[in-house]
């Protein structure tokens, strides 16, 4: 599809919309459309007397329909007149493309990642919660059932707020290693066919990097809240290592006011009895084992070298050494899977009984190829009866949502959920997710914020992306915190 923008630069705003609505199709941007274009877009907006206007004229399949919306910008700050322009263009688009769809996007015209956080600012703002659901079903046109999940994950968040001091804050630390790579990451890690060599040097940098933020936390007079060890897959590292970097964490930080201490083992095909007895002898109370699937097929598909049978080892293992809290993850849309296996996996893993399951879906690859983006096109209804069966198989269980997000390019357009029997939800994930707190994070492709809790301000800085890099930077790794914890020097 071509696509146009006349008077305005929100390109991004187009394409994500546009991509939103129709997954399968190849955007060009362009300054004319041809007369011998076949799928083609028109975004325009003119303003005039304090009135915003934006109009969306869109061809698909032969058919050409339009779309309206004005909205006043007089007096308007630079911030929310971006936000009240970005919104015309997006809701333009929508209203023009979704009649030609078969049904409409359960997420209506939101394409934002933290949903959760849209409907906590409606309420903050003094809506009820009434009110804020009804706003993002008229509003934004989201469907009844993910407006219910977006309401129950905002009143988590508002709750585990409260919880947070002024001079609270967590970390994160990342280990970018995996034993193989699956066919459908996007994070940054590197396999230790390939890069095992580099553990050693990247652990030496992780440790000094960990004394010397600790240095900074303790005069900024901070106090560290939760600990997420992530990847990756951090059960990569050798017993011994992983003391190493546990020991590291615990005598230069002050663990004393921690609540919650979580470590993904993820790969049950690195876990064992010894490395879970380190975690366990370090204070580590939460674990993720993440199967994707309980069916070796889609294991093998995905490139994952363990059987169905390692996760209920590794999954008993950790029950007997004693973790306090196990999260299990699964992906629904894999390769192979069908709406009958992906229901088996889930009745498995509920029978298992862990705290939290959470529920991802899976992510197209922005550089995905045609062929894969009709692919996932195509599953779209399969994928959405994995969701509603997962959904209704743990309510039914006594599993709530606790947070949610939303990744650019998902099958279907739909979200990732974390389920949580009561009063076990991970308090890391719900404050990283809504952005509820500062959070510095240690390791290869760390992306660290200050949160300005009054205000709602966000700054960020980053750790260098691949561990040879983040290598090499050994003597810069402080410099973008430092700025982040003392803003005023």
């Amino acid at each position: 599809m071509v696509y146009t923008m006349e008077g305005h630069a929100l390109k991004h705003a187009v394409e994500e919309m546009l991509f939103h609505l129709l997954p399968t199709v190849t955007l060009t941007h362009a300054d004319t459309i041809r007369e011998d274009e076949d799928d083609w877009c028109r975004s325009i907006l003119t303003e005039a007397d304090g009135q915003a206007q934006a109009k969306a004229i869109v061809c698909v399949d032969g058919t050409v329909r339009e779309s309206e919306s004005s909205a006043s910008v007089e007096g308007l700050q630079s911030l929310d007149y971006k936000r009240t322009i970005t919104e015309l263009v997006k809701t333009t688009v929508y209203d023009a493309v979704v009649p030609a769809l078969s049904e409409p996007p359960v997420w209506g015209s939101l394409t934002g990642v933290r949903p959760a956080k849209l409907a906590r600012g409606l309420i903050e703002r003094g809506m009820s919660r009434g009110e804020a659901a009804a706003y993002l079903r008229e509003h934004f046109h989201v469907s009844p059932d993910r407006t219910a999940l977006t309401i129950r994950a905002a009143a988590t968040a508002m709750e585990l707020d409260r919880a947070i001091g002024p001079d609270d804050i967590s970390l994160y630390v990342g280990i970018p290693f995996c034993p193989s790579r699956c066919y459908y990451c996007s994070f940054v890690s590197a396999t230790t066919a390939q890069s095992g060599q580099l553990i050693e040097p990247y652990l030496d940098t992780l440790c000094r990097e960990v004394e010397e933020i600790a240095v900074l936390v303790r005069e900024a007079g901070k106090r560290v809240q939760s600990v997420y060890i992530g990847g990756g897959t951090p059960t990569t590292l050798d017993e011994r290592q992983l003391a190493r970097l546990l020991t590291a964490l615990e005598k230069n930080f002050d663990f004393s006011h921690l609540r919650e201490y979580t470590v993904e083992a993820g790969r049950p095909d690195t876990i064992t009895p010894e490395k879970l007895a380190a975690l366990r002898a370090a204070g580590v109370g939460r674990v993720s084992i993440n199967p994707q699937s309980m069916d070796d097929a889609v294991l093998a598909a995905i490139g994952r070298r363990h059987s169905a049978q390692d996760v209920l080892r590794a999954y008993d293992e950790a029950r007997q050494a004693g973790f306090e809290a196990i999260n299990m993850d699964v992906i629904a849309g894999l390769t192979g899977d069908t709406a009958d296996s992906f229901a088996r996996t889930m009745d498995t893993l509920i029978g298992l009984a862990p705290e939290n399951i959470t529920v991802h879906t899976l992510a197209i690859k922005r550089g995905a190829d045609l062929t894969d983006k009709a692919a996932a096109a195509a599953q779209r209804d399969t994928v959405s009866r994995m969701l509603d069966g997962a959904s209704h198989a743990l309510q039914t269980a006594g599993f709530g949502p606790y947070y949610l997000y939303r990744q650019k390019f998902t099958a279907g357009g739909f979200e990732n959920v974390g389920w949580c029997k009561p009063d076990t939800e991970c308090f890391y994930n719900v404050t990283m997710m809504e952005e509820l707190q500062t959070i510095l994070s240690l390791g290869a492709g760390g992306v660290s914020k200050r949160v300005e809790r009054a205000t709602g301000w966000i700054e960020r800085t980053n750790n260098p992306k691949y561990p040879l890099e983040y290598i090499r930077a050994a003597d810069r790794l402080t410099d973008g915190k430092r700025k982040l914890l003392f803003p005023k020097q």
